[in-house]
């Protein structure tokens, strides 16, 4: 069965697709990875740039023009998915032509595609083939789904509505998607060069600091906050990839990209931006969470982690000592965040959902 895998050329869009892509590859497929700025691990994965002429922040403006309203609110994280619908629906747009003539020339049985890359869609449409929407964020797949093909640009294409749809939300987290099959969402973080001293547990309690890969005006990054309050915090505090270099206090290291999903079991707390692909990445490792909410999914993520009661949401500029003090002492975090651990752990495999893609395939 030959399969093709699309994202948007995001590595936050890109990374939760490779354990199934890898999954159908090593039982025996032929599966392309098609998208755009690669890490430098892809689990040896075949690969397609489809993202030459993608640009998000150009896509972003032409949106904000047209909607200014929605644009703010966008910035807040209060407008829904009409904003992303909008976006994504015109950034697609880039990501159509050369997926087609990839598609043309590969003749896939099959087209998985991730929330917010319908381009997808529309070419198994086109191609008369079945696809499947994987779930790569915390909203629900459906939702996205519907925003981006009912978008402006997208509208008029006629996207194929998926043949199975792969939900990885954790169901003590929101109610899953109607009709979805479950399947365990896997870190994986695309790699990177590990200090020896990250490979176990410090002699204080570590806390991970990560912040987003997409840098803007709003991207929540709770790196200088965290700094500023270090002194006043008895742990290891770990930077990846900060956004600046600089003197530190004596408690605070930093390094460059590294894969947090091999890092995580050794920490006591993780603060990130609220991206998706962290909050699960720390619920799948059982580590309390502090999370900034903030401009698109991020209040929603943010928010929902808060609920169910594994994680600390506090704004980028807010964070203080008694903040991350908490979250590395509060019982109560540590208890929820390992519940849903056991949670994750218990849904089906990326292995085990293989057999689904090859039934679809026929």
């Amino acid at each position: 069965m030959r399969i093709v895998f699309v994202a948007a050329p995001l590595q936050g869009h890109l990374l939760p697709l490779v354990p199934l892509a890898a999954a159908c590859r090593d039982a025996g497929h032929d599966v392309t990875l098609a998208s755009g700025g690669f890490p430098p691990d892809v689990r040896g994965l075949r690969t397609a740039d489809i993202g030459g002429g993608f640009n998000l922040p150009r896509s972003a403006i032409r949106v904000a023009l047209r909607h200014p309203g929605l644009a703010r609110a966008e910035m807040r994280g209060r407008a829904g998915h009409g904003f992303v619908g909008e976006l994504f629906g015109r950034a697609n747009l880039a990501l159509l032509g050369p997926l087609q003539a990839l598609a043309e020339r590969e003749r896939p049985d099959l087209i998985v595609y991730e929330s917010l890359s319908e381009a997808g869609a529309v070419v198994a449409g086109r191609l008369g083939i079945p696809s499947v929407l994987q779930e790569n964020t915390l909203w629900p797949a459906d939702e996205l789904y519907r925003a981006v093909t009912g978008s402006s640009a997208l509208t008029r294409l006629g996207a194929a509505a998926p043949a199975l749809t792969l939900a990885v939300t954790p169901p003590s987290l929101r109610t899953p998607v109607e009709g979805a099959q479950p399947m365990r969402p896997v870190p994986f973080s695309g790699g990177g060069a590990i200090p020896p001293w990250l490979t176990a547990p410090g002699d204080k309690p570590r806390i991970l600091v990560s912040r987003s890969t997409l840098e803007g005006p709003s991207d929540g990054n709770p790196g200088p906050a965290v700094i500023a309050a270090a002194a006043d915090v008895d742990a290891e505090i770990v930077l990846v990839r900060p956004a600046r270099d600089g003197a530190l206090p004596a408690n605070v290291r930093s390094v460059g990209r590294v894969p947090l999903d091999e890092l995580l079991p050794y920490a006591a707390g993780f603060v990130h931006h609220s991206g998706a692909g962290s909050v699960l990445g720390g619920l799948a490792a059982g580590v309390p969470q502090l999370t900034t909410p903030g401009a698109g999914d991020r209040r929603y993520n943010s928010g929902l982690l808060a609920r169910r009661g594994a994680g600390l949401a506090v704004a980028a500029d807010a964070i203080t000592a008694a903040d991350l003090n908490r979250l590395i002492s509060d019982e109560g975090l540590r208890a929820a965040a390992r519940e849903v651990a056991a949670e994750i752990a218990g849904m089906p495999s990326p292995e085990s959902v293989v057999g689904s893609l090859e039934k679809l395939a026929g």
